[in-house]
């Protein structure tokens, strides 16, 4: 029996503080490099009110998590939660949104890799360098993990601190009397009252949050998961909304809240105002910024549709590895293929409202799997959450729902009904007993 246990249990290495930085490094960072001028542009000088809402939605899910990641430790995230409850159907129409959530992403990312601040060094045609940024990338990532993640770890330290760079250099600029405080409670545009404004920057703003949920594939491997892995998910998630209040704050303060919104290198222009730091070496850390969050999101769409695809719910093609190399070139090929279709057919906000649409689908089916699952009593000791958290994470996300643009819907309907059809396959093939559980082979690396 030991034997047993020690080929099949994972080695329980990762602390609180690692995993805190863990869940920090994957959620900090891209996104607001590159939206802070969008959500200017809907909620006006108040922009910090959307990412602090942002925050408090995003908190409520993450219960959720907390409690299913410390009771199913060894299960396979998402969508493993949402077929213990709810039957295949509902697990594979979670993980193609998840998967469809990444590449639209990996999109959105790219724009912004090609907006103003790769336009501080030159000035390139859009679609040229979309499409040989995420060629790059998906070298990189053919290349395998543990390159790619080489190059994360670095990146990761290079993106926090430019935004910390970008606090200090705007609280500067206050100091100095040259910011204007009175834009910190314009809240509305003409075309967005108070409240609308709000809700409708808080879409975009939650796409700044998203990341955490990929946090409960490496519970199994920490130390003491009930209690360590709450407290990693909650500190990191509001270390983050610290940060980005402080962001949206010095932001609209030293920036006029039109130019900010105009601007897709909207802090880079907090950079420029200070007059401290040269603003091309800000823009090459947004830029590693920018690339780092769409190098690893990649990497996870390329092997959840490796996954799937091992799984027979997409071509068998997708499950071909490189001999060397032992990764899955071409689902990387073709993840990146549609990625670069979304960005040269797309728009920022159009993506973003997408992949946060794709992933409310997602944590609606988290959130209702907490309460389903309250019925289990596992042996172990388990983080639960408070009741009220996955019923105002069901509501939030209902919430958002109804905010999201029809430009959104209409990208993320076909999606959403491509998912469904895959679904309805999943589950007949599992009620005829050929189907394999969710979560894909292993061999890719």
């Amino acid at each position: 029996m030991t034997g047993t246990h020690d080929r099949t249990t994972l080695r329980r290495s990762v602390t609180t503080t690692g995993l805190f930085l863990f869940i920090l490094g994957d959620v900090l960072g891209a996104g607001v490099y590159v939206l802070a001028g969008e959500i200017a542009g809907i909620a006006g000088g108040a922009l910090w009110v959307p990412l602090v809402v942002a925050l408090m939605l995003a908190l409520l899910t993450a219960g959720s998590y907390a409690e299913l990641a410390t009771k199913y430790p060894r299960a396979g995230g998402s969508s493993h939660y949402a077929t213990r409850a709810f039957g295949p159907f509902a697990g594979f129409l979670v993980g193609f949104c998840m998967l469809s959530a990444g590449v639209v992403s990996v999109g959105t990312l790219a724009l912004g890799f090609a907006g103003d601040y790769l336009g501080a060094f030159v000035s390139l045609p859009v679609f040229l360098v979309v499409i040989v940024f995420l060629l790059m990338l998906a070298a990189l990532n053919a290349r395998g993990i543990s390159e790619s993640l080489g190059a994360n770890r670095v990146a990761t330290l290079i993106e926090v601190g430019g935004l910390l760079l970008v606090i200090v250099l705007g609280a500067i600029v206050i100091g100095r009397g040259e910011g204007d405080l009175g834009r910190l409670t314009e809240l509305g545009t003409p075309e967005n009252g108070p409240v609308a404004a709000v809700l409708a920057g808080t879409v975009l703003a939650f796409y700044s949050y998203v990341g955490f949920e990929t946090s409960v594939n490496i519970a199994e491997e920490t130390k003491d998961p009930a209690r360590s892995y709450p407290r990693a998910l909650f500190g990191a998630l509001t270390v983050t909304g610290v940060v980005y209040a402080l962001i949206g704050v010095v932001a609209a303060a030293v920036v006029p809240t039109e130019e900010l919104a105009g601007s897709s290198a909207p802090l880079a222009l907090v950079v420029e105002a200070a007059g401290i730091v040269p603003p091309v070496v800000f823009s090459v850390i947004a830029l590693i910024a920018v690339a780092n969050g769409a190098l690893l999101t990649g990497i996870m769409s390329s092997r959840l549709a490796y996954g799937m695809a091992a799984d027979g719910l997409l071509p068998q093609v997708l499950t071909r590895l490189l001999p060397r190399r032992r990764t899955p070139w071409v689902a990387i090929i073709a993840t990146t293929a549609l990625s670069i279709a979304l960005a040269l057919t797309g728009t920022i906000d159009v993506l973003a409202g997408t992949m946060v649409l794709l992933l409310l689908v997602v944590f609606l089916s988290v959130n209702a799997a907490v309460l389903v699952l309250r019925r289990d009593r596992p042996e172990h000791r388990h983080f639960r959450t408070p009741l009220a958290l996955p019923i105002g994470g069901l509501a939030s996300c209902l919430l958002l729902m109804t905010q999201v643009e029809w430009a959104v819907w209409r990208l993320g309907l076909p999606f959403l009904a491509v998912a469904a059809l895959l679904a309805g396959v999943a589950a007949l093939r599992a009620r005829r007993g050929t189907a394999p559980r969710p979560g894909g082979s292993p061999g890719a690396q």
